[in-house]
């Protein structure tokens, strides 16, 4: 993987334009619903922080009703099945991990359709880390996660990791970005 852009383009291969998707925890300015919703998309975003929201709307003011204040350590609120894909990057790091396996896994299964497609990056490892982040100016704590344990939560839901084929992106990859922290990251496919 050359760059997290990268991780944009290999969803693209498995999810069609015009399949309805979910940025959960999109973050300031909410870049990923922007190029997916460019590029055909119909996507929402959701962050738990109201200031990362209100800058997606003033950057991106074309997609100002598609982002939203939610917090996904509770239900989310859309009907079972709503989704094609759903994608979760570098957020969970930052709940709780007793309520990461018991709602906000669910609960990104719940809202996905058959055959839907989760993208879901995280920090792996055991306990908390804290390392100093240059983008905020200060030190901050990230919640690591077993690898092996997200995976079994999420067959455990009835999803299964996908694959790479030929040189797309699949399986289980990692990657370390400069803060530097290793990163994991992987699609899987709800298949019950």
């Amino acid at each position: 993987m050359k760059s997290d852009l990268d991780l944009i383009e290999g969803l693209k291969k498995l999810i069609a334009p015009g399949a309805w998707g979910l940025d959960a925890g999109c973050g300031a300015g909410a870049r990923d619903v922007f190029f997916y919703w460019k590029d055909g998309y119909s996507i929402v975003g959701v962050d738990a922080i109201e200031e990362n929201i209100l800058a997606a709307r003033s950057m991106h003011p074309e997609i100002a009703r598609q982002v939203s204040v939610c917090d996904l350590a509770q239900p989310l609120g859309y009907t079972n099945a709503h989704f094609d894909f759903v994608i979760c990057n570098a957020v969970i790091q930052h709940i709780d991990p007793v309520i990461v396996k018991t709602v906000t896994l669910p609960e990104f299964v719940r809202v996905m359709k058959p055959e839907g497609v989760l993208q879901l990056m995280f920090k792996p490892g055991t306990g908390v880390t804290t390392i100093y982040d240059k983008d905020y100016n200060t030190d901050r704590a990230f919640q690591l996660y077993e690898v092996d344990e997200i995976v079994n939560v999420l067959v455990d839901l009835g999803m299964e990791i996908i694959s790479a084929e030929g040189d797309g992106l699949g399986s289980i990859m990692f990657f370390t970005d400069p803060k530097p922290m290793e990163h994991c990251v992987f699609y899987a496919r709800k298949v019950n």
